[in-house]
């Protein structure tokens, strides 16, 4: 149950509030932040290279689908690192928060030194890579997505004593942790995942495991967070802005699924992009549920063995007065 006074809510800019961590307001940030702690790792502790006569020896249409991943994956973990910098720990007083958000930055760019790391080790021409999130339409339209809703909270003065400024807050976070973290990443990982699979790439398996287990926390901060300030203001509580979150997810998921077409354009064996595009619809409807909406798409699971990593959160009403699922599973996504 989540410990505070009515007079201190989490959103907040001062700069001298939120300097004493005791006692602890927001339970579950302090949680989160003590198991990201014991989740730490080093990309150089797996050894990678022991995955080269596997990646020499695939198709090309699977080479092509590692390669796309690398181009996505690496620039848009710094890209949710100036979200987080810029768009969410300016806005909030909790120093519970603030340490798991440090830490949760720390993070991703220790993923971003993991997918160097992949494009150090295999044989992957980096400028082509480096491009791709620029150069191919699908995955370009994900980063302007993200772009938009990052710049109107690092480029322009964001009021969050006012209901537009709580609700650009509440967009970013839906924008970043439930659509970029909790759809998008989890579908690469899957593909990326797929290979072990079939015997291949297990060491980069154990890689996207790591990065797994730490966006499993990203995402449980980002929805407490999310239902923590829907709680905390009530203005926020009406059905257009409901409406207008569960859209942003719908959209997400229209861009992904041009994207998994371009990932997977001919299919590799046992993988194509209707197949991963079941999986985004199924992450959608998990993540619908974990804010409180009904699922929109009704599907079940098509890759069972990634399920430990989807279901996260007990299920909430987005609308709830008085929620008291904010306490954290230790067990659940680890």
């Amino acid at each position: 149950m989540t410990t505070q006074t009515t007079q201190t809510q989490i959103l907040g800019t001062g700069i001298s509030e939120g300097l004493l961590l005791k006692p602890i307001r927001y339970d579950w940030a302090y949680e989160l932040y003590n198991q990201a702690v014991a989740n730490t790792w080093f990309p150089h502790e797996v050894q990678l290279g022991e995955d080269l006569s596997d990646f020499q020896r695939m198709t090309e249409e699977e080479r092509h689908a590692v390669t796309f991943l690398m181009s996505y994956f690496n620039p848009n973990e710094l890209l949710v690192n100036k979200a987080l910098a810029f768009g969410v720990y300016p806005y909030i007083n909790a120093p519970e928060a603030h340490l798991y958000l440090a830490k949760q930055m720390w993070e991703e760019a220790n993923h971003c030194v993991a997918f160097e790391y992949v494009l150090e080790t295999f044989p992957i021409d980096r400028d082509e890579a480096y491009a791709a999130h620029v150069e191919i339409p699908s995955m370009a339209a994900k980063e302007e997505f993200e772009v938009r809703y990052i710049q109107r909270m690092s480029e322009q003065t964001l009021d969050i004593t006012t209901t537009e400024g709580k609700q650009d807050f509440v967009r970013n976070l839906v924008a970043y942790n439930v659509i970029l973290e909790g759809i998008w990443f989890y579908s690469g990982f899957m593909v990326a995942l797929s290979f072990r699979q079939r015997n291949l790439l297990r060491n980069f398996g154990a890689l996207i495991d790591w990065i797994v287990r730490d966006e499993s926390l990203h995402l449980k901060f980002g929805i407490n967070l999310i239902l923590t300030v829907m709680e905390e203001n009530p203005d926020l509580q009406t059905e257009e802005f409901a409406a207008e979150i569960r859209q942003m997810i719908l959209d997400g998921v229209e861009m992904e699924e041009r994207y998994n077409h371009d990932l997977l354009p001919n299919g590799i064996l046992g993988l194509n992009a209707d197949y991963i595009n079941t999986y985004v619809r199924y992450l959608a409807d998990r993540r619908l549920e974990e804010l409180g909406f009904e699922p929109h798409f009704n599907v079940s699971n098509p890759a069972k063995w990634m399920a430990t990593a989807n279901d996260t959160l007990q299920l909430v009403n987005f609308f709830e007065a008085i929620n008291t699922s904010y306490e954290v599973d230790a067990k659940a996504g680890s």
